[in-house]
């Protein structure tokens, strides 16, 4: 797992993350419990895409000082197309939010701390898992043929997928749960835990952290693996991916009030995944530039959210 990056980006990265982590919890405590509305969930997402610019832009600077501008400009838009991949795979995470949110009935109150606790487990399982993602190509090539076929059958599946209704009361993850704890029927507040009968059982807020979890380990492994797909190096891969996360609470409240609309969205996701699979399929053979990769996932988002705002829900239009 060799990188380019020099130490003290490292530790910028880091401190960055921290910095940012305590503002939004600070933010999040002053607040307290309320709803997000749309400005203040376009305002956030905005603040975080920015910040993920300007990280790109010292990325870059450090890169040109230590090893020139063209392995800079390369690492850059690893960055770049690693963060957009991220993202849009996001969109899919937050559509299994909102499910699981619906299902429960979480108040709009309650949902940003959950999301904010969610952002928290994603960060430190995402990067264990880059780290032994990483650790996996540098020692056997061949899984990247395991990840390419991986992923170009996930396309596929999501593809097919696409139009049904998901079932949360199926779900293995939360029929587990219920079986090892004890859950309230409503909500205490923002608590996790209330006391009933004189025991102290969880409420369905904590039940609702644990799926969001479960959910996102099960996205990161489509999502690492799409990543590696652009670049090899561990620093790249963890800095687009946790730039990604850090924004996903204020893209999450946007896309709530805006699902409806990109309802042709996860087509273009399942293209972008057989797209990058195909990619690492044939990365012996050759080697898909990162700005043509960039473009295609670019082009492929731009054309699903087009036709999907020029095209009516299928529940709109039987109305």
């Amino acid at each position: 797992m060799n990188t380019l990056a020099p130490e003290w980006l490292w530790f910028v990265f880091v401190i960055f993350v921290l910095l940012a982590l305590f503002v939004d919890f600070v933010v999040l405590k002053k607040q307290g419990a309320h709803e997000v509305s749309v400005p203040e969930a376009i305002r956030w997402s905005v603040v975080w895409v920015a910040l993920s610019l300007a990280f790109n832009g010292l990325l870059w600077w450090a890169f040109m000082q230590d090893q020139g501008v063209a392995v800079a400009n390369t690492k850059a838009l690893e960055f770049l197309t690693g963060y957009l991949i991220e993202k849009s795979l996001a969109v899919d995470n937050i559509f299994v939010f909102l499910l699981i949110f619906s299902y429960f009935a979480v108040p709009p109150a309650y949902q940003k701390r959950v999301l904010m606790i969610g952002i928290i487990l994603a960060m430190v399982l995402r990067t264990v898992m880059i780290l032994i993602g990483g650790w996996l190509i540098a020692e056997f090539h061949w899984i990247l043929y395991v990840f390419g076929a991986f992923l170009l059958f996930t396309g596929i599946k999501m593809w097919w997928a696409a139009d049904q209704e998901s079932d949360l009361e199926d779900n293995p993850a939360l029929k587990l749960l219920r079986r090892v704890m004890h859950v309230s029927a409503n909500f205490d507040g923002e608590k996790f835990f209330t006391i009933q009968n004189g025991v102290k059982i969880a409420t369905p807020l904590l039940l609702v952290v644990a799926l969001v979890g479960f959910t996102d380990v099960i996205f990161a492994v489509d999502s690492i693996p799409a990543i590696y797909a652009v670049t090899s190096d561990p620093f790249i891969v963890l800095t687009s991916n946790i730039f990604a996360i850090l924004g996903l609470r204020a893209m999450y409240f946007l896309l709530a009030a805006m699902a409806s609309k990109f309802h042709l969205l996860s087509y273009g996701l399942a293209v972008i995944l057989v797209f990058i699979g195909t990619k690492m399929l044939i990365v012996d053979f050759y080697k898909i530039p990162v700005l043509v990769s960039l473009g295609v996932v670019v082009g492929i988002l731009a054309i699903t959210m087009i036709w999907s705002v020029k095209t009516a829900p299928k529940v709109l239009s039987e109305r």
